[in-house]
Parts: C-alpha cells; structure tokens; sequence
C-alpha cells in the first residue's frame, strides 16, 4: 500500500507520466515547465520518487530507473482503461441528455 499512497500523491503520477514520455532526463526546470506545478511541490515529489528507487538524478537531469520503467509499463493498461471508460461514460452521459 505504501506504492499506492506514493502515487496517490498530488503530481506524482504527473511527474511519473513527464518522465517516461520525455524519452530523455529532463531538468528540474524541465520538468517544473511540462508538469505545470511550483517548485516546491516538485522538490517534495521527486525527493519522495527518488526515496522509492523509482526516479533517479543523472547528470543531465532527472528520469525514470529501471524499476521507474517496470512501473509505467504497469501503469499503462489502467490509463487505456480509463481513456475507454471515460469515453464509455462520455457515450452514457449523452443518451441521459
């Protein structure tokens, strides 16, 4: 659960998401700019993924480790769910309308 909670945090899933679709270590500032979020908050995240092994810090900038990748690659089959579940809602909404 402990994963679970981590992800769940405000940004983390966003920096997560910036990360693998980048296809390259991004700087902090990079990374503030796509992510849309303050400084602050970014700081607290990407310390929090990097605790977890899940991000790391490379001389260009941050990106995903390899357990950072094993993630994503888990992560991916809720997202094409969700995209089709929110369109399913889509399609439900509108035949109420």
């Amino acid at each position: 659960m402990a994963l679970l909670d981590l992800l769940g945090r405000r940004m983390s899933l966003r920096v997560l998401w910036e990360l693998a679709h980048a296809g390259r270590p991004l700087t902090f500032r990079q990374l503030q700019a796509v992510a849309e979020t303050n400084p602050s908050l970014l700081n607290t995240r990407l310390k929090e993924l990097r605790t977890a092994a899940i991000v790391v810090h490379h001389t260009g900038g941050y990106g995903l480790s390899e357990e950072g990748e094993v993630l994503v690659r888990l992560i991916m089959p809720l997202d094409e769910w969700a995209t089709e579940w929110g369109a399913r809602l889509g399609a439900a909404e509108s035949r109420k309308s």
